[in-house]
């Protein structure tokens, strides 16, 4: 059979012509994708973020560089925050009228900045060594409703607070509240106890990197008392308590603190004789005694008043947060009467009421820091109002109930144990507290 050649030629050109325009085609898609690739690259640059951070909808604090490299990861960008280019650094601006204290507790995946192996943490408060079976409690975050606010920085904070000296004074929800704002700073560094009194009441902590200190101050009436009860709150005689003395513990160390947070409130509904110039005024629940009954209600707004005075006409010159005494959770009785705190989650805004006595001090303590509020203005003293009980309020799940007490039911299910519904979990929702509190130090 004879071969035609130009039949086969005019194939092997097309053939030839088809790979041709294919590789060039080839050619052009991948300069396409490598000057996408390269121009892209600068548009959404990937935040360095930390594990503190982990909430996709909170941007990071602006840090500086930590000598703590291996707490570093890389995640994606949160999914609804964008970070503007170059400008990663910025505090998002809180609305001009904020109220950092009306919001709604909101699930937070990343849950606590700290476990239950912090060192600080005593006993009766964690839930989590003790078996506590559920951790619902630990997953969820405060978010005020009008703007947003970051999580708490550790490693800032330390370094804002760098040489200075902060002090919570009051009960044990002031000891409460340290330890949490300890624990949370120990991720940086640990705090080293540098005092204790007689009884480990008040006690100082120090971060020797950042020479800054941090006190619990024992002084449950601000004012001075003679107290006749154990660690656990049983008296054997009634509180003397002097209406117009300060108690020097705090009062004599003021002015070497640059920030405190002062609280008091539940120690006045316990049964008190009271002092005004060295002699008996009266009392409050003293049926036995044959005394004028002048309620907690007189005392607790003569002695708050009292110590707002002071502070107004004190020329000092820091910051004092006025914490608001925050309520307890007892359901169906109180603390010595079988009352529990058996709820697994927050609860919405009014589901929960203020019991009337919590009502009465709650009413006093607005009305007093309202005047002292108007007087601190004009004699330049930086006072604020640290207003927790909305949030409070709507947790009641936080408390350790039996779990005050290590593995209560291992060897009776039906065991009859103290409940503790006044104090909080550590790690728990006490640790928002810092959050609205580095807030209003660095944004006033």
């Amino acid at each position: 059979m004879k071969l035609n050649w130009n039949l086969w030629f005019n194939h092997k050109h097309k053939h030839l012509m088809v790979k041709f325009v294919v590789a060039i085609l080839l050619m052009g898609i991948a300069l396409r994708l490598f000057l996408s690739t390269s121009t892209g690259s600068t548009k959404e640059p990937i935040p360095v973020r930390f594990p503190q951070d982990e909430d996709q909808d909170q941007i990071p604090l602006p840090r500086k560089e930590t000598p703590f490299p291996e707490k570093t990861v890389v995640s994606e960008p949160p999914i609804s925050a964008e970070v503007p280019e170059n400008d990663q650094d910025q505090i998002p601006p809180l609305q001009e009228k904020c109220n950092l204290f009306t919001g709604d507790w909101v699930p937070n995946t990343s849950g606590p900045a700290y476990n239950e192996s912090c060192p600080i943490i005593e006993n009766p408060q964690n839930c989590i060594r003790n078996g506590r079976p559920d951790t619902g409690y630990l997953y969820w975050r405060w978010n005020p409703r009008d703007c947003e606010i970051p999580k708490f920085d550790p490693e800032r904070f330390l370094e804002m607070m760098r040489n200075k000296a902060w002090a919570l004074i009051g009960d044990s929800i002031s000891r409460n509240h340290v330890q949490s704002l300890l624990c949370m700073l120990s991720t940086v560094e640990r705090a080293v106890q540098v005092y204790h009194d007689k009884d480990y009441r008040s006690r100082r902590w120090h971060f020797p990197s950042y020479n800054f200190s941090v006190s619990v101050i024992w002084s449950p009436f601000l004012a001075k008392a003679a107290i006749f009860e154990d660690y656990n709150g049983v008296a054997t005689s009634e509180v003397e308590l002097h209406l117009d003395k300060l108690d020097r513990t705090w009062v004599d160390q003021y002015h070497s603190w640059d920030y405190m947070v002062i609280s008091t409130g539940k120690w006045f509904l316990k049964t008190a004789i009271y002092y005004e110039n060295n002699e008996v005024l009266g009392c409050h629940f003293c049926p036995k005694r044959n005394l004028t009954e002048l309620g907690f209600d007189f005392s607790y707004r003569k002695v708050l008043s009292f110590v707002m005075d002071y502070i107004v006409t004190s020329d000092y010159k820091g910051m004092i947060f006025f914490r608001t005494s925050t309520p307890d959770h007892f359901e169906n009785g109180e603390w010595f009467n079988g009352g529990n705190c058996k709820r697994t989650a927050p609860v919405k805004e009014g589901e929960v009421e203020l019991k009337e006595v919590h009502k009465i001090l709650r009413r006093i303590e607005l009305e007093v820091f309202e005047k002292a509020a108007a007087e601190a203005s004009k004699s330049g003293v930086n006072l604020k109002l640290l207003d927790l009980v909305p949030l409070s309020m709507m947790r009641p799940d936080g408390h350790p109930g039996p779990y005050r007490h290590y593995h209560p039911f291992d060897h009776d299910k039906n065991a009859k144990v103290q409940t503790d519904c006044l104090h909080w979990c550590l790690p728990g929702p006490i640790d928002s507290w810092n959050d609205i509190l580095m807030e209003m130090v660095v944004n006033g």
